[in-house]
């Protein structure tokens, strides 16, 4: 392969599908709708096909499409071969949106290992399962997007979020390093990290969250970001998660004592 970097050029509705992950609730399904509704065809998955069955029905009379493709993101092998039924079903795979994850918080004195390595297995895996399949079909055409649903909280650690930071942080960290080479092909790669979203997943944390958003906003802001495919990160709100990048700047016992006192940990009780 050519070392020179071949521009990034922005995905188009004409170019092919999205597929999205995780989309049976939450972010990934919001974002489904809205691509829906610019023209995109959208293929999505989840484990749940009565829930995707009726996403599809949801969108009908939508400019675009959403064709639902059930499966579990931490099969490796069903993966690979949903991709091939996606390219063939509906149409090449122009963008991925790995966005399955869950988060199953932690206390920092009594962990799960069994949620431990679920959120592992999903979060991490469940990503590198769909992402190197995508990888494999795009640089042969030497074009396509890639976008990682990550989180803020991947840019430090927080209170209960010992196993998603760890995942989210992971994340963050294999996007960047697979830059270097998917650039040089041809293939953009984003990642995103959003700040609180109001979700089932985060209906139970016991911590104040500030600026949280709705899925249709988070949907919207990731919508825009695929437009600018030379933009590596996609972040939002743009307030919030700039504070949170700011503090892992300070000094580990400074950082420490305000993120206890501003999360309320430095009073909760053993």
């Amino acid at each position: 392969m050519a070392s020179a970097r071949i521009s990034l050029t922005k995905a188009k509705p004409e170019d092919g599908c999205v597929w999205i992950t995780g989309a049976s609730s939450g972010i990934g399904r919001a974002l489904a709708l809205t691509l829906a509704r610019d023209g995109w065809r959208v293929a999505v998955t989840a484990r749940s096909g009565d829930k995707l069955a009726r996403l599809e029905e949801e969108a009908e009379g939508l400019p675009g499409q959403i064709i639902s493709f059930p499966g579990d993101i931490t099969d490796a092998a069903a993966m690979k071969a949903l991709l091939r039924m996606i390219e063939t079903r509906v149409a090449p795979l122009a963008v991925l949106v790995a966005n399955a994850g869950v988060y199953l918080p932690q206390d920092g004195l009594a962990g799960n290992e069994d949620e431990w390595r679920t959120t592992i297995n999903v979060n991490l895996m469940g990503t590198v399962n769909v992402v190197l399949p995508a990888i494999e079909v795009m640089k042969a055409r030497r074009k396509g997007q890639i976008a990682i649903v990550s989180s803020s909280a991947g840019y430090a650690g927080l209170p209960t979020s010992a196993a998603y930071g760890a995942t989210k942080a992971g994340l963050i960290n294999m996007a960047e390093a697979l830059k270097f080479d998917l650039d040089r092909a041809g293939i953009a790669i984003q990642v995103i990290c959003p700040g609180f979203v109001d979700t089932p997943a985060t209906a139970g944390n016991p911590f104040p969250m500030p600026d949280i958003i709705t899925v249709d906003r988070a949907a919207e802001e990731i919508a825009t970001g695929l437009q600018r495919p030379d933009q590596f990160e996609i972040y939002f709100p743009r307030g919030f998660v700039t504070q949170l990048k700011l503090l892992r700047l300070l000094p580990y016992g400074l950082y420490f004592r305000l993120v206890a006192k501003a999360t309320g940990w430095s009073k909760k009780p053993l």
